[in-house]
């Protein structure tokens, strides 16, 4: 079985172009919803987050506020590298056992946002990168996540550039608003190769 690693900046399409293969029958996984899923108030994350910062990112129901916990994180460095040390073994070990699941198709797609500042790499064999310029990143993000434009930049700062993600690239995904590519016909003939790959 082929692992294939999707990754791009933040507001470049990831959810997009992965919900495009999931049309093709291609399996998903999204450490994004494994890391939102550790959130929960059932789960270790949850304990562990509440712990180490008190409820004061709690909302009224208990869950943890996303919004308030990207703000401290983006905002302190080292409260990042606390919370990306805490995650990210346990996402890794979730996404690992995912991938062992479903060792019988023909090929994954392992959507991590964060591969290049994480240690996912070795889960991976191919790193298909979705090339978005800055200032649609930051439009979509503002706009989606109802953000401020100063945060927003931020996060986009905090992340590796899109040049140095296209040099790590197998295959690149273009999703610029400028560009009039069709993501249906790249995903189609990326698909096409992925599966001659794997014959």
């Amino acid at each position: 079985m082929l692992t294939v690693g999707l990754t791009g900046g933040i507001g470049s399409g990831k959810s997009t172009v992965s919900d495009l293969f999931s049309n093709l029958g291609v399996p998903i996984i999204d450490t994004d919803l494994i890391s939102h899923r550790l959130l929960e108030p059932d789960q270790s994350g949850y304990e562990k987050i509440v712990t180490h910062f008190g409820d004061k990112l709690l909302g009224k129901d208990q869950q943890i506020d996303r919004r308030q916990l990207r703000r401290v994180v983006f905002n302190d460095e080292a409260e990042k590298l606390w919370l990306e040390a805490t995650l990210h073994p346990i996402i890794y070990q979730q996404t690992q056992q995912q991938i062992e699941q479903l060792k019988v198709t023909d090929y994954v797609i392992v959507v991590i946002p964060l591969l290049f500042e994480t240690n996912f790499r070795a889960l991976l064999d191919r790193i298909l990168v979705i090339d978005c310029c800055p200032e649609t990143q930051i439009r979509r993000l503002t706009a989606r996540d109802h953000i401020d434009l100063n945060l927003a930049r931020l996060m986009l700062a905090q992340q590796w550039t899109n040049q140095a993600r296209l040099e790590q690239a197998d295959d690149v995904i273009h999703n610029g608003s400028d560009l009039d590519i069709d993501l249906d016909q790249q995903v189609a003939k990326l698909h096409h190769k992925y599966l001659l790959l794997t014959a």
